[in-house]
């Protein structure tokens, strides 16, 4: 396993940044090693090979490939469908896009 191969392995969220994609709620990516899936809450997933920082999708979605560049707090990616963009995304570790909204705690209390 490569230093990427280690990076990439996890639970990520997905959010839409610009093209053709759709919302991307509820979208997350579940790496390990070499494999993964991208899921849309319950339903089953779209499977795919990862190749150095790009997820090459399996049949029957042959043919996208999602190519991520390291970011801070995360990957910004864009997804082509046989060498075209159509989109942009970024994908952060499951669970610290909600974190990151919501607001640092502050005391109520003077002297705190």
């Amino acid at each position: 396993m490569t230093i990427v191969d280690r990076e990439l392995d996890g639970r990520w969220d997905v959010e839409r940044t610009g093209g053709l994609l759709p919302p991307m709620v509820g979208v997350r990516k579940e790496i390990s090693g070499r494999r993964g899936v991208t899921k849309l809450g319950p339903l089953p997933g779209a499977r795919f090979d990862v190749v150095g920082l790009e997820l090459r999708y399996r049949f029957p979605f042959r043919g996208i490939v999602d190519a991520l560049v390291p970011a801070r707090g995360g990957f910004e990616g864009r997804t082509l469908v046989l060498g075209r963009e159509v989109g942009t995304f970024r994908i952060t570790p499951a669970g610290a896009a909600a974190s990151r909204r919501r607001p640092a705690h502050t005391s109520t209390k003077e002297g705190s």
